[in-house]
């Protein structure tokens, strides 16, 4: 489980990875694609993104996002 602080007008390049991700907009405006699919995420939204699913998303203000990976991303361990 990871949180992520995004500041207004960054964006997350669109990408895949192996792993299945979960994520839950805890404050802020996302505007995110996945897959084919657009959509604005507003806080107490969340997301669901299959494995090596292409995925990106811009930060419409300061948002904070909490996201769930599986398998583990051992590269966001401490």
């Amino acid at each position: 489980m990871t949180e992520f602080f995004l500041h207004a007008g960054s964006s997350l390049p669109m990408h895949r990875h192996p792993h299945e991700q979960t994520g839950y907009l805890v404050k802020g405006r996302l505007r995110m694609r996945i897959g084919e699919e657009a959509f604005t995420a507003e806080p107490g939204d969340s997301w669901c993104i299959g494995s090596n699913i292409d995925h990106g998303a811009e930060a419409l203000k300061d948002s904070v996002a909490v996201e769930v990976f599986s398998p583990v991303r051992k590269e966001y361990l401490p």
